[in-house]
């Protein structure tokens, strides 16, 4: 008999697409599916969207954050696999049985993670566009093992490994991929896949997607100083694109404040430098999309990498000067 899978799904005030999700859930091809849906205190129509499609959602008794969320799901899930999705991502037909196929066919398997697909959930707007493309690029660059960050949005865990390795640490509130990922991947192979993949509705704003951005690489700080794969985050493409955009904008005032016009070749060698980083990306940006996408595809993303560097500076000073940043962190299982 194929296992139960329990779909755990963590939601706050995502009522304008939960109805998606559970859609989705309910369409998957794999026969052996339950929705466990966790309302994290919304204050939308969330609860009222999960009713009316006969969903009763259980609740955290305040608004405590998605790993609070997700570890009341386990509590109350039965099945053999658990499947842990966002609620703003809408999954493709298959995805749940071809995580079960690919932690059935190896045992030393102990996670399989989804992609996003290429457009959002939501399609016509330029921000979520770019968000949503970004992040299926690089997931999908980065298939196979992984170690470190997890993706969490879509992610399929066998219980038996689950016991292991949980429960979310309910005060990584944005890092919580980083922790799960390192105790997951000290015991077993871990996989992104885009065999499982979803639809998902990206930030609608820049302004919310600067905000994300921010928070999310600030409190990555500690992982990135502390843990084995400090090295391979400093050397990532990600790392020389914001250090070349934040360069790239200090420079820019050097011609006026020098008055020497020659100077104005820096900002300039800087920004192609900034290019150069990415440039597979942004040929399959063209390739897929074209020129004109393309076109606002680059500014967007350097304004994201400038807020990335900004997000590490103040992570580093945060982590030199605050205790009580650095205590948080010391909790965390290495």
């Amino acid at each position: 008999m194929r296992p139960l899978v329990s779909v755990i799904i963590p939601n706050y005030n995502y009522g304008y697409v939960l109805g998606q999700c559970l859609e989705s859930v309910r369409a998957q091809t794999y026969p052996n599916v339950e929705i466990v849906l966790v309302d994290d205190c919304s204050t939308d129509d969330s609860v009222a969207v999960a009713r009316s499609m006969g969903v009763e959602p259980l609740s955290t008794s305040r608004n405590g954050g998605v790993s609070v969320a997700r570890n009341l799901g386990v509590e109350h899930a039965r099945g053999e696999v658990l499947f842990f999705l966002d609620s703003d991502v809408a999954l493709a037909p298959d995805a749940v049985a071809e995580a079960v196929a690919l932690l059935a066919a190896d045992p030393e398997v102990g996670a399989v993670c989804g992609n996003y697909e290429a457009v959002p959930l939501h399609r016509g707007n330029l921000i979520r566009e770019y968000r949503t493309l970004y992040r299926h690029y690089w997931y999908l660059v980065a298939e196979g093992p992984i170690t470190g960050f997890l993706p969490v949005a879509i992610i399929a865990v066998p219980a038996a490994v689950w016991a292991e390795v949980g429960p979310w640490t309910a005060a990584l509130t944005q890092s919580e991929g980083a922790d799960v990922g390192e105790r997951l991947a000290a015991r077993y192979k871990v996989i992104l896949t885009s065999a499982v993949r979803g639809r998902h509705d990206d930030d609608a704003t820049l302004r919310i997607a600067m905000g994300k951005v921010f928070t999310r690489t600030r409190v990555h700080v500690p992982f990135f100083l502390q843990r084995r794969y400090a090295a391979g985050v400093i050397g990532s493409p990600e790392s020389g694109a914001s250090l070349a955009a934040a360069l790239t904008a200090a420079t820019l005032p050097v011609p006026l404040l020098t008055g020497l016009s020659w100077t104005a070749v820096l900002p300039v060698l800087l920004f192609l430098s900034f290019l150069g980083v990415d440039r597979r990306m942004y040929r399959y940006v063209l390739a897929s999309r074209g020129v004109a996408f393309t076109l606002v595809f680059v500014a967007l993303h350097f304004v994201i990498n400038l807020t990335i560097a900004a997000g590490a500076g103040t992570g580093i000073l945060q982590w030199l000067t605050s205790r009580s940043f650095r205590r948080l962190y010391d909790r965390v299982p290495a």
